[in-house]
């Protein structure tokens, strides 16, 4: 969990040729790690409904969850382990590590 004095504070982090403060950092504007639910789930053909049922989450939470373009912020062990359950993946499946290098390129 991140500790959210830290998010209050004037840290600042150079980031992609700027500088960025350190609360949009932790809450996830730059994120290095990509979460990857939409594509599992369209690859497997299940819709966030059917996903709900198989893993016991709210629809919402599920809907959520597939909308989002990088790691949600609190990610718990058990939520991770009922989608690979349920998709029948790996957790490297679901979250990619994107290298602040690939982002600079694509920058270029």
């Amino acid at each position: 969990m991140i500790d959210m004095s830290i998010a209050r504070t004037e840290t600042r982090l150079k980031l992609r040729g700027k500088i960025m403060p350190m609360n949009q950092v932790l809450m996830g504007l730059y994120m290095p790690i990509k979460w990857r639910l939409a594509v599992l789930m369209a690859d497997r053909e299940i819709n966030y409904k059917e996903l709900a049922k198989l893993t016991g989450f709210h629809e919402k939470t599920v809907s959520k969850h597939k909308n989002l373009r990088v790691m949600p912020s609190r990610l718990e062990d058990s939520t991770l382990l009922k989608y690979c359950e349920a998709l029948d993946c790996q957790p490297g499946d679901l979250l990619v590590y994107i290298p602040q290098e690939s982002v600079k390129a694509k920058a270029k």
